[in-house]
């Protein structure tokens, strides 16, 4: 539907003030210089904010795409930003005067003006190993910036596998509404948890490990071929996608109860 039959089905009440509202965010796109589209009503919509992938970018694009973002929106995602261009967009931030949420081992930053509310939904957030860490933090970021509260805990992976049992004790404790589990290495953590407890999982294949099955190629084909019905995979150090799902599924429970 254009933009035209949704302004006439709106004045002949075929259609709601806010159908009409939904719709039309369908048309809400910025764009920056020929070279980006931003998806500036994503928020509202999905309730996901803007993430750019700044690994391929080069850093005056970055700087363009978040201040645009920032003029229209409370916050964007810079993920997998370069090692020269991490601490110049934290700089950069400040010129902007702008806040940042950080993530331990982690390129990505959390760029937002007003406070972040954690009032929606928990998600916990677990890894095999402290290599797992960046990517978990990853996830963690975007769930920050969708309004969750998380609960996390860190190198609790079947190397001692005594170690994860306090820790998803507190999580159930916590009441969270998804799980995410960064590991590398053959990935068994996803589908312990998995058969554990009864809240939504998703695994996060890490590329850690050696020789066969190394990169992560190991642990994404065990967690695909997990015997546990419950555990749902994103891609091979995905934490950005994992943040994504985590943080919808909980806030929609929110709205449920």
């Amino acid at each position: 539907m254009d933009v035209e039959k949704i302004l006439e089905s709106l004045k002949d009440n075929k259609i709601t003030v806010n159908q009409a509202k939904k719709l039309l965010s369908l048309y809400s796109i910025e764009e920056i210089e020929g070279f980006a589209k931003i998806d500036i009503s994503r928020q509202n919509r999905r309730g996901i904010p803007e993430v750019i992938f700044a690994e391929t970018k080069e850093l005056d694009e970055i700087k363009k795409i978040v201040k645009r973002v920032l003029e229209k929106s409370n916050a964007v995602i810079v993920s997998r930003l370069k090692k020269n261009d991490y601490s110049k967009i934290k700089e950069y931030s400040k010129k902007l005067k702008v806040k940042i949420k950080t993530g331990k081992n982690s390129s990505s930053l959390l760029l937002y003006k007003k406070t972040i509310k954690q009032n929606g939904g928990k998600v916990g957030i677990l890894t095999a190993g402290t290599s797992d860490i960046g990517v978990a933090e990853e996830s963690r970021l975007m769930c920050e910036a969708m309004n969750c509260k998380c609960i996390i805990s860190y190198d609790v992976g079947v190397a001692g596998i005594q170690r994860i049992f306090p820790e998803l004790k507190k999580m159930v404790d916590e009441e969270v509404d998804c799980i995410i589990v960064a590991a590398g290495m053959e990935g068994a953590l996803a589908t312990l948890v998995s058969t554990l407890v009864d809240i939504p999982i998703i695994g996060i294949p890490t590329s850690v490990g050696y020789g066969y099955g190394e990169k992560g190629i190991a642990a994404l084909a065990s967690m695909l071929q997990s015997c546990s019905l419950g555990l749902s995979v994103v891609n091979i150090d995905n934490g950005i996608a994992a943040g994504g799902i985590a943080a919808n599924i909980a806030n929609r429970s929110i709205r449920i109860k």
